[in-house]
């Protein structure tokens, strides 16, 4: 059973991970530099360095959140970039972002499920998701979606969080987020079921050769599993074959 960020309340889990991200939208940015040390900075600048090769890409971004990873991707010689996430204050505060560099003529923004994707088959030469997949009501239909708005030879690169498996890391790795992040997260958000729900969310999250075998059941040819700082984190690569 999937979980969800509130459980004395009533909706699917898409319904409430858009409220819950609606709530802590305005703390996001924030809260995500302090309770990662800003290391998400140097994934995120890995995600993007694995579609340098691609010459003038056009590129989605997949529950962009406040699109940091859409503006990291500006930095390359592409077409386009469309960013898309379902919470609508996300979305906001990704605007003002961009508005501020400059970049509303390369980054656009659009509110949409990430399984229902407004977009014709084969556009996209490449698609981003970071810290989202875990967070799809039904995984295989987002990445199903994903598959069909790739071009044929197009690439997924997922950047997920994952568990450490190595002594002392797991341990702290497991203190910190069942202890430390809720309890900070909370304070500053105000919402601390959000930030319990992400430890539960990651734990529960069907990573490593299962997420592999998730990307191929959805059409995709996996490439590459990147494993960053001690496991916390992981990359993932993948293709749309091209028959």
């Amino acid at each position: 059973m999937s979980v969800k960020p509130y459980n004395n309340q009533v909706g699917s889990k898409k319904e409430q991970v858009t409220n819950m991200f609606n709530r802590i939208a305005p703390h996001y940015d924030f809260l995500n530099r302090s309770l990662s040390f800003g290391i998400d900075r140097i994934w995120r600048r890995r995600v993007i360095n694995l579609l340098t090769d691609l010459k003038m890409p056009y590129i989605l971004d997949v529950a962009t959140g406040t699109a940091d990873l859409a503006i990291e991707a500006s930095r390359l010689k592409t077409t386009l970039i469309y960013a898309v996430d379902i919470s609508a204050e996300m979305l906001n505060v990704a605007k003002q972002k961009i508005r501020k560099r400059g970049l509303q003529h390369t980054v656009f923004l659009k509110e949409a499920d990430s399984e229902a994707l407004p977009f014709d088959k084969n556009t996209f030469e490449a698609v981003t998701v970071a810290f989202g997949v875990r967070n799809f009501g039904d995984l295989n239909k987002g990445l199903t979606e994903i598959t069909r708005v790739l071009r044929p030879g197009g690439r997924l690169v997922v950047l997920e969080f994952s568990k450490p498996s190595s002594f002392p890391m797991k341990q702290l790795y497991n203190f910190y987020f069942t202890k430390i992040l809720p309890w900070w997260g909370g304070v500053i958000s105000g919402d601390k079921e959000a930030y319990k729900y992400l430890p539960a969310s990651v734990f529960n999250f069907p990573e490593g050769k299962h997420f592999l075998d998730e990307l191929r059941k959805a059409g995709l040819y996996p490439t590459r599993e990147w494993r960053q700082t001690f496991g916390i984190a992981t990359i993932y690569v993948a293709e749309k074959p091209l028959q």
